[in-house]
């Protein structure tokens, strides 16, 4: 009897070191799972198919928390602003329109310094009405997108000029300012990064 009884412990101690069977389902699903095209390493943040533009690059998983047509939104604006902000940045410094003359600035970094304070106030406030405008008042990502109908970008302006073309001139149009307004969000940082580094004009 004593002998059962150790024998039934020394094979309990052994199972307890045993390594336990592997979960075939999880990883048959990881090794299914399709991966980002921009970040191979990453699976394909599945709320982003199907947009114009996309590549799958959602590193943080913003997608998954926020509502996507917000972030639509709010690349796209970006996107508008940092090509504005590219083409004043280079302009700045060769030209001067005949008000602000004694505002005359080398390095463009230092523009919002010789403004002051009230000029930088000027310019948030009118792009904050502007907002409000252009968006009725929904600004927040509560309400923006209240109308299923709204599509993230439009407001409404210069759509006439989309008249007449097929739907994939349309989107290529898109793709197109999508593109080109990532290419600006990396170009103003760098510019601004050059003047603040080496301390001289980007030109």
């Amino acid at each position: 009897m004593m002998k059962i009884a150790t024998l039934a412990a020394l094979v309990g101690t052994a199972t307890a070191f045993a390594p336990s069977a592997p979960n075939m389902a999880a990883s048959t699903t990881a090794l299914n799972a399709e991966m980002s095209k921009s970040l191979p390493f990453l699976t394909n943040p599945k709320n982003t198919d199907g947009l114009i533009g996309s590549v799958g690059f959602d590193p943080l998983g913003w997608s998954d928390m926020w509502d996507i047509k917000w972030l639509q939104e709010a690349e796209i604006k970006h996107g508008r602003v940092s090509m504005l902000a590219t083409v004043g940045f280079v302009t700045s410094q060769f030209i001067t329109l005949p008000m602000f003359a004694d505002l005359q600035c080398d390095d463009s970094n230092a523009v919002p310094s010789a403004i002051g304070m009230s000029g930088m106030m000027q310019i948030i406030a009118f792009a904050g009405a502007e907002e409000w405008r252009t968006n009725k008042g929904k600004i927040t990502m509560a309400d923006m997108f209240e109308d299923p109908d709204r599509v993230p970008g439009d407001l409404g302006w210069a759509t006439e000029r989309l008249d007449g073309k097929t739907e994939e001139e349309v989107n290529r149009l898109k793709l197109q300012e999508i593109k080109n307004g990532r290419l600006a969000m990396l170009a103003i940082g760098g510019m601004i990064h050059h003047n603040f580094v080496t301390g001289v004009p980007l030109l």
